[in-house]
């Protein structure tokens, strides 16, 4: 792929309105992940472990939260939806969150937006913002401790700190 995006990535290409969209979206962003891993191992170096790596933890965020869960457009998201993700629903979606895995899902989502800033998908700005929004570990690592530090009808109360509500 090179700095001209190919026509099928287009952007319009990634709207979801039904579930004939999301299955085909849903084709779409695995292609773009293989290209993502085949990026990371053949042009940036990294091992066939590391680029898994980075595919697998961009991979649920966009597979399941972004098309599958808020049918968003996965060129257009903005970084309150990676906070929505990791603030919110990587905690209440997995049975043991915890730092080490989201930090995982951080850096493939940072990682797979830089590639696609690289490939003339979204803007250089874009992929800065949103890499901004992953780096911000230690508002994840708060919202993983007050989540097991809920008790009584506080679920209400942290839910609302970072909404899953648009």
């Amino acid at each position: 792929m090179s700095q001209t995006p190919d026509k099928v990535f287009a952007e319009e290409n990634f709207t979801v309105a039904d579930l004939a969209d999301e299955i085909r979206v849903d084709e779409l962003c695995r292609s773009l992940l293989r290209r993502f891993y085949e990026h990371s191992t053949q042009e940036k170096g990294l091992s066939a472990e590391d680029g898994a790596a980075l595919a697998w933890g961009a991979d649920y965020f966009l597979r399941d939260f972004i098309i599958a869960e808020r049918q968003d457009n996965l060129l257009r998201i903005s970084p309150a939806r990676i906070r929505q993700f990791g603030g919110t629903w990587y905690i209440i979606k997995n049975l043991e969150p915890n730092m080490g895995e989201l930090s995982a899902h951080l850096r493939g989502i940072a990682a797979f937006y830089r590639f696609l800033a690289d490939q003339g998908l979204i803007s250089a700005h874009q992929a800065e913002e949103l890499a901004e929004a992953c780096a911000d570990l230690a508002f994840y690592h708060e919202r993983i401790e007050s989540f097991w530090a809920i008790t009584g009808d506080g679920y209400l109360s942290w839910e609302r700190a970072c909404s899953l509500k648009d």
